[in-house]
């Protein structure tokens, strides 16, 4: 079924949906789309954003550290952000907290003091999917190498685990979980992880103002992505709602909000995904990583032939997705 394609290419199609909708009102949104959202690629290629850009990096950033371990990692994966931040395509308004953290590692310190602390930005998850799809990871490294990928940039609690619970989203989907019991089950992963803090992947990250203890830290950040999606549970519960998926779940801009803003679309029609897709992108917030996010999700549940089969060598990048698809997908 091509799992990791699916969600891969799903997340670019997303990205490239919610690019031109991204900072637009609703209103403006259904005027020039109509409600259900864009629906169709434009371009040839269609250009997706540094969201996909990012996911790209993180994904053959993990290829080429081989055996995973935070000392195999953590070095390709700053030259990997290092490369994205210097490159000419590196034109898309990326976002602010990734290129200040860059800029900080580039002088070879260490990655805990580039980090930006302070931001829980969706920058922490919006590229951590292939942290889910790669295949063969015991808990311990998928966790930890999903909030090292988001620390390097957004050392925010809240930011590591929203990008590990984006992961395990991604990698339960891939391994056939109803999307039914997503979300009992994610809800669930934050009660059983909200006192692990992986100090062999995080290191002394814990240490700042006003936190007493690497639990208590971590803590915070799983109390917060719980909250966020409880909110998906309350907003499923009212049924399908016409209007700005922002409006109750959130615009976004932050990790728990992203994550839980892209289950809200992808769970309301999980055998859509187009549907999935179009609602994404038709929010008044972070659209472009809301709807990679639902993409990304819709794809690990169905594989590649959700998406139109014309649309896979019209995405920009077309030969990267597919080569990072094509080396889990046997094993996926």
């Amino acid at each position: 079924m091509e799992k990791a394609s699916g969600s891969l290419f799903g997340l670019a199609y997303g990205d490239a949906l919610g690019k031109p909708t991204e900072f637009q009102d609703y209103e403006t949104i259904v005027a020039a789309y109509g409600p259900a959202g864009p629906r169709e690629l434009t371009g040839d290629p269609a250009l997706v954003t540094d969201d996909t850009q990012m996911m790209l990096a993180v994904g053959e950033a993990l290829v080429a550290a081989g055996p995973l371990t935070p000392a195999s990692l953590e070095p390709v994966l700053r030259q990997a952000f290092l490369d994205w931040a210097i490159s000419p395509d590196n034109n898309r308004a990326p976002g602010m907290t990734c290129l200040r953290a860059c800029a900080d590692l580039t002088d070879g310190r260490p990655w805990q003091r580039a980090s930006q602390i302070h931001s829980k930005g969706c920058g922490a998850n919006m590229r951590v999917t292939p942290v889910g799809l790669l295949p063969g990871l015991t808990d311990e490294q998928r966790s930890g190498a999903a909030q090292l990928q988001a620390g390097l940039t957004h050392g925010h609690e809240t930011g590591l685990a929203a990008s590990e619970l984006t992961a395990y989203a991604v990698r339960w989907l891939s391994d056939g979980l109803a999307p039914a019991d997503l979300l009992p089950r994610l809800r669930q992963h934050c009660a059983d992880q909200r006192r692990t803090y992986h100090e062999d992947w995080l290191g002394d990250l814990w240490q700042r103002p006003m936190a007493t203890t690497p639990e208590d830290f971590i803590a915070h950040g799983w109390d917060e992505t719980a909250a966020a999606l409880d909110r998906v549970t309350a907003a499923l519960r009212r049924g399908p709602v016409d209007g700005d998926p922002c409006l109750l779940t959130g615009a976004g801009w932050i990790a728990e909000e992203a994550l839980a803003t892209a289950l809200y679309c992808y769970l309301l029609s999980p055998d859509e995904p187009l549907t999935v897709l179009g609602r994404a992108a038709a929010t008044s917030g972070d659209s472009d990583s809301i709807a990679c996010l639902a993409g990304g999700f819709a794809g690990a549940a169905l594989g590649m032939s959700a998406w139109p089969a014309g649309w896979r060598d019209r995405i920009e990048y077309a030969d990267r997705l597919h080569k990072l698809g094509a080396a889990w997908d046997p094993a996926s």
